[in-house]
């Protein structure tokens, strides 16, 4: 782990002013014939053939179509991504936030022609220009699908939904009348330091933090030693979503910030468990469909991004995914699985609730410096160490 986050972190330790643009591979005008594949760096659940669940399948027709057979790896952590990005040989990458700037300042993408993705009018209007894909009015890819970092919790240890991120930032009796100590986890990804300068804007607003991604030193430490206290509660650091719900089902977690998808599958195999975003709010994701700087399956790729506007898929995947489509149609045009409901459900309405992911620079809009990125890598690393 201490490997990968220190060779993504390199770019950001030369320093990351966004100035970046210059030097990105030159933007596709128009589009030839499929080169017969694409390859996919993913989140688990993101590209589904239907091996997991039949009903779940938005490749196998895209591949009949197109003759682009989809070929994927999927990567647990936002740094794992930016890893395999920087080493090569893949077309395209489902970025979150916290990723894709990193990607573009180390010029590891080419620009987006949405001239060639003609449902690029489909894409909600709160995401078209999102910063996390948009640089001096220059896109860097379609967007995929977001959602929110949810509280997942055992509805055995919590009768009702927890109202605040108390229950695994600080030591207490639960309402099963047990300790919550060793029963609760955290994220294995420097980015969880934003779950915590989250908490500590609703608890602690003498601090003045104004973005959970933009700390001066102060609020960086207060951020840190909120996390070093943790240490003592957490049973495990997750970033596998498969072995967060075996831990859910057999070790005795019962909280946890956790993904929708999580969620999902843990309700759908009857276990008892739910979700909530509590009252500070949570941080999330906004994912993004990028396109590598040195693709070899250009067109395929470009293919498979309009593929990934299609009503049906946005759907199916925002179902299967507890997330919500980055097309707001899917959500009603009975295309798919999804229903208006099923949409709420997943947060539609709570936009303006979540802090999405962003990669921390040293120059910061809220206080002018901060705290950058490669410094929340090493920080992170040694409070999951316990030092």
């Amino acid at each position: 782990m201490k490997k990968i986050y220190m060779g993504c972190a390199s770019a950001l330790a030369l320093g990351l002013a966004m100035a970046m643009p210059a030097g990105a591979a030159d933007m596709l005008t128009e589009l030839g014939a499929g080169e017969g594949s694409v390859s996919i760096v993913a989140w688990p659940g993101y590209i589904e053939r239907g091996e997991t669940d039949p009903a779940f399948d938005w490749v196998t027709k895209f591949e009949a179509a197109t003759s682009c057979k989809v070929e994927v790896k999927t990567a647990n952590t936002s740094d794992e991504m930016v890893a395999l990005m920087n080493e090569g040989g893949f077309d395209l990458v489902t970025a979150s936030g916290d990723a894709s700037l990193r990607l573009i300042a180390g010029k590891r993408l080419q620009p987006v022609n949405i001239d060639l993705i003609p449902s690029w009018s489909r894409v909600d209007d709160r995401l078209k220009d999102a910063p996390w894909h948009t640089v001096d009015g220059m896109h860097y890819g379609t967007p995929f699908m977001w959602g929110p970092n949810v509280l997942m919790y055992n509805t055995a240890a919590f009768p009702e939904a927890p109202k605040s991120w108390d229950v695994v930032f600080k030591e207490m009796d639960l309402p099963d009348g047990k300790s919550n100590k060793g029963r609760v986890q955290a994220y294995d990804g420097p980015i969880y330091i934003a779950d915590a300068a989250m908490y500590l804007m609703a608890h602690q607003p003498e601090l003045g933090i104004k973005s959970p991604y933009e700390l001066n030193e102060d609020q960086y430490k207060a951020a840190l030693d909120l996390l070093r206290g943790q240490r003592t509660l957490v049973s495990r650091y997750w970033h596998d979503a498969f072995i967060q719900i075996d831990d859910f089902k057999n070790e005795g977690v019962v909280a946890s910030s956790s993904w929708p998808f999580q969620v999902n599958l843990l309700q759908a195999d009857g276990a008892k468990v739910a979700s909530v975003i509590p009252e500070e709010g949570a941080t999330g994701w906004a994912d993004t469909l990028m396109l590598h700087a040195d693709s070899e399956h250009p067109n395929c790729a470009y293919m498979f991004m309009e593929h990934s506007l299609s009503s049906n898929l946005q759907s199916d995947l925002s179902v299967w995914f507890g997330a919500v489509p980055s097309v707001p149609d899917a959500c009603t045009d009975g295309s798919g699985m999804q229903t208006a409901e099923g949409c709420a459900t997943n947060g539609l309405d709570d936009f303006e609730r979540i802090s999405f992911w962003r990669t921390p620079v040293s120059k910061c809009d809220s206080q002018g410096t901060c705290v950058p990125y490669y410094r929340w890598v090493s920080d992170y690393i040694g409070v999951i160490g316990g030092r």
